[in-house]
């Protein structure tokens, strides 16, 4: 099986489904809750990677936020 939805499709079910840790399961720097994360947890998801990489970005520290326009 290639990820959890192939599982799915197989077997109705996915409780035997385990993700694969292959070189492709690298840590992101992308914020929580940003586009980019959910990018690269929806890219994992389909390649059958785990979706939590333990070395993934844990904080917002050193990132700025967008200022609002002031009228």
């Amino acid at each position: 099986m290639r990820n959890v939805f192939d599982a799915i499709t197989e077997f109705g079910h996915d409780e035997d489904f385990t993700p694969l840790e292959t070189e492709e399961f690298v840590p992101t720097d992308a914020p929580a809750g940003s586009r980019a994360k959910l990018e690269v947890l929806a890219e994992r998801v389909r390649k059958g990677l785990p979706l939590w990489h333990p070395l993934d970005r844990s904080d917002y520290s050193g990132l700025t936020g967008a200022i609002p326009p002031q009228e």
